[in-house]
């Protein structure tokens, strides 16, 4: 990683924290005793910044080199790639960070999940190009609320691997419904989605359960709702590859 590269880490990073409402460029101003016009002009990639004026806001904000390029994110690139042996190891999070959190931070005891690596790496994309810059893959644990209508698929506790670069709402194979994890409201649900007529229709496993139809502007609105893609769901006794219907036991 060059110098270059951490500053744009350190930009996304301020830019997600301001986003999520715990930071403002004024805030910041008071933390650091920089100019807010220095600061807006920095955020917005107008200008750049010396190692003095960076050690000042990693300070304020607490940040560390290591949240901004985390080993263990660099390990899964690889793995991915094909670099390093068959197995890769993703982020347990929680669903609000799968929604918000461009990268996510590894910490002392956070829970990664094995995947095998073949079952991503062939994976496609589908989504606009500021969505490319967030973490790809992540796992969310399904709650309750997620399994319930989705059972046998979804059961409550399954890990969800979350394809964050595939925000469509067109399906992923033709003819077969799509799971995704799905911003509502303040919170996420896991259901097949699709969008027809400025609608996003939220479809359950369960015939019994209830069908949520949402209205959308528009569908650049709709693809907003989306964190992502369900890629691959595994259960107690295993994992199905949602893309291709294969399944593989870990």
């Amino acid at each position: 990683m060059n110098f270059t590269q951490l500053v744009e880490r350190i930009r996304l990073e301020l830019q997600r924290r301001i986003e999520r409402g715990t930071l403002s460029v004024s805030l910041l101003s008071r933390q650091t005793g920089l100019g807010q016009s220095h600061i807006s002009n920095f955020l917005h990639g107008r200008r750049g910044v010396r190692l003095e004026t960076l050690d000042r806001i990693m300070q304020a904000q607490g940040l560390s080199v290591e949240d901004l390029v985390p080993s263990r994110r660099e390990e899964r690139d690889g793995l991915l790639s094909g670099q390093v042996g068959n197995v890769v190891l993703l982020p347990v999070v929680t669903h609000q960070a799968a929604m918000t959190e461009r990268y996510i931070r590894v910490s002392r005891g956070r829970e990664m999940a094995p995947f095998q690596a073949a079952m991503l790496s062939g994976l496609r994309p589908r989504c606009p190009p500021e969505r490319q810059t967030w973490e790809r893959f992540v796992v969310v644990r399904a709650s309750a609320a997620d399994a319930a209508g989705m059972e046998p698929v979804v059961e409550a506790g399954a890990l969800l691997v979350v394809d964050r670069h595939y925000t469509s709402l067109t399906a992923y194979e033709e003819g077969r419904p799509t799971m995704y994890a799905v911003r509502v409201e303040m919170g996420m649900v896991v259901r097949y989605a699709e969008y027809a007529a400025s609608r996003v229709v939220l479809r359950p496993v369960e015939m019994s359960a209830a069908i949520k139809v949402i209205a959308v502007s528009s569908r650049a609105a709709a693809r907003e709702m989306v964190v992502g893609r369900v890629a691959v769901v595994m259960q107690g006794r295993g994992a199905k590859d949602e893309g291709s219907g294969s399944p593989g036991v870990f």
